[in-house]
C-alpha cells in the first residue's frame, strides 16, 4: 500500500508516515464488524507485516461514538433463524484473527475511545497497546444476548484481579477507562483530546522501533491512572464471585444487603440463564488456560452450539430487532439449567474445530 492507496468503505486501511492505520469505518452503526471487514483486515495487516516502512499498526474507529460497539448481531440472528452458515464462517475467521492480533510481529496500537464492546474488544484488548480515554465505555454484554463473552474474552477476564473478571463477565457491566486498565484489559489512558497529537507521533515512529519504545512515547501522553471505581468494590466483588456455581453466587448475592450486591442481582436477573451457567464454565476453565488460542478453541465450540439456540435468537431479538427489553429465556432459571443443557456447550466438534495456522 502507498500513502495514496486508501480503500474507501466499510474498512480504510492506509499508510500515513511509518504507521500502517486501520480505520472501522461505519460510524453509523457505531463500527459494528462485519465478516468481510474482519477480511479487510487481515489483509491490511498482510500488507503492514511485510512493509518495512511501516513500523507501527494504529487501530481507530471512526466517528464520535466509539471505536466498534461489536459484531455485526443483527446478521448473525438472521442466518440463526435459517440455521445458516453464518456463524460458524464468522467466527472462525473472527477468533483466528484475533490470536493472530496478539502475536502482531509489529507494535499494534489500539485506540479504545468511547464505546468498544463485543468484537471491537477482540480487535482492540489483545493488542500489545491498549490505550483508552476518558470517554471510554468498554464492555462485554453478551450474556445478555443468551451468548458469552467470546472473541478471547474468557482469556482476558480471567486475568483479570480476583473475581472483577467474573463480575465483568456475568453481568455485562460497563468499564471506564481506568476500570479497563485494572481489569488487565487496556494499559494507558490517554485523554480523548490528546489522541491526535499521539496519534500523529505515532506517525513518525522510525521503523524497527521495539515495544519498549512504543510504551515511553504513549506514556508522554498518558494520565498515568490505573485503577477506577470497580477497584474499591474488589473485595466484596472476590467475596460474592468466588462460587463455581451461578446458584452459589446468586445466593451469596441475596445475601448480602448491600446497595452493590442488590443492583448487580437485578442485573443478573435479566440475563440469560443459560448463558451465565456456560459463561462461568467457560471463565474457570480459562483460568487454567495456556494461551488464548486455548480460550478461543473452546469458545468456537461453545459458540456454535449458541448459534443454534432458541436463547441467542430471543435475546437478540429482544435486544436488537424488537428492543423490548423483555427476553423470554429457556430455561428461566438459573436452577433450571441442567449439566445435560451445558454439556454440549463444551463437546469436542470434530471437523469444525477451530484451527491456528
Amino acid at each position: 500500500m502507498t500513502d495514496a492507496s486508501v480503500v474507501e468503505g466499510d474498512l480504510i486501511a492506509r499508510k500515513e508516515g511509518s504507521a500502517g492505520i486501520i480505520r472501522l469505518n461505519r460510524p453509523k452503526a457505531i463500527n459494528a464488524v462485519t465478516l468481510e471487514m474482519f477480511h479487510d483486515i487481515d489483509r491490511a495487516l498482510d500488507a503492514f507485516e511485510a512493509d518495512p516502512a511501516v513500523a507501527v499498526v494504529v487501530l481507530e474507529g471512526a466517528g464520535e461514538r466509539g471505536l466498534c460497539a461489536g459484531g455485526d448481531i443483527r446478521a448473525l440472528w438472521e442466518s440463526s433463524k435459517v440455521k445458516g452458515d453464518l456463524g460458524k464462517i464468522l467466527w472462525r475467521d473472527e477468533y483466528i484473527l484475533n490470536a493472530r492480533i496478539k502475536k502482531f510481529p509489529k507494535p499494534y496500537v489500539a485506540f479504545m475511545d468511547g464505546i468498544v464492546m463485543g468484537g471491537g474488544v477482540g480487535l482492540s484488548a489483545h493488542a500489545a497497546h491498549r490505550i483508552v480515554t476518558d470517554k471510554t465505555k468498554l464492555a462485554m454484554p453478551e450474556v445478555g444476548l443468551g451468548f458469552f463473552p467470546d472473541v478471547g474474552g474468557t482469556w482476558l477476564l480471567s486475568h483479570s484481579p480476583g473475581e472483577v473478571g467474573t463480575y465483568f463477565g456475568l453481568t455485562g457491566q460497563t468499564m471506564n477507562g481506568p476500570d479497563a486498565i485494572y481489569a488487565k484489559f487496556a494499559d494507558a489512558v490517554v485523554p480523548s483530546a490528546k489522541l491526535p497529537a499521539l496519534r500523529e507521533a505515532l506517525t513518525k515512529v522510525t521503523p524497527g522501533a521495539t515495544s519498549a519504545d512504543i510504551s515511553k512515547l504513549i506514556a508522554g501522553f498518558s494520565t498515568g491512572e490505573t485503577a477506577g471505581p470497580v477497584a474499591a468494590q474488589q473485595a466484596k466483588i472476590d467475596a460474592l464471585f468466588a462460587h463455581d456455581r451461578m446458584q452459589d453466587i446468586a445466593a451469596a448475592l441475596k445475601r448480602d444487603h448491600s446497595d452493590f450486591a442488590q443492583a448487580t442481582l437485578k442485573t443478573l436477573s435479566e440475563k440469560s440463564p443459560r448463558g451465565m451457567v456456560v459463561t462461568l464454565k467457560l471463565l474457570r476453565l480459562a483460568r487454567t488456560a495456556r494461551s488464548l488460542e486455548e480460550c478461543l478453541v473452546r469458545e468456537y465450540r461453545a459458540a456454535l452450539e449458541v448459534f443454534a439456540s432458541d436463547d441467542f435468537r430471543e435475546g437478540v431479538r429482544a435486544a436488537v430487532i424488537d428492543k423490548d427489553r423483555n427476553p423470554k429465556w429457556s430455561p428461566p432459571r438459573i436452577e433450571d439449567v441442567t449439566p445435560a443443557m451445558v454439556a454440549p456447550y463444551f463437546a469436542e466438534i470434530g471437523a469444525d474445530e477451530l484451527k491456528f495456522s
